[in-house]
């Protein structure tokens, strides 16, 4: 019960600490999200969701910095 508590208050705190992000910022966060969910998945497969985490975490926030490069040379915001 907790730990459930603990996990209500820490998502609560990320989304209402999201709304004055720039663009950049929230591709960013987003892809990073994104990849530490699918690099802990790949990595409990592997046995090192820990590492899998951290590594898929890294290339996200890259791809998500890629991503918002791409979108603004395109004249998108």
């Amino acid at each position: 019960m907790k730990r459930m508590v603990i996990l209500v208050v820490v998502v609560a705190m990320l989304l209402g600490g999201c709304s004055g992000m720039s663009t950049t910022e929230q591709r960013v966060l987003s892809g990073g999200a994104i990849g530490a969910g699918g690099g802990a998945l790949i990595g409990w497969a592997a046995g090192c969701p820990a590492c899998g985490a951290a590594i898929g975490g890294g290339a996200g926030l890259l791809g998500g910095y890629v991503y918002d490069r791409y979108q603004k040379s395109q004249g998108r915001p």
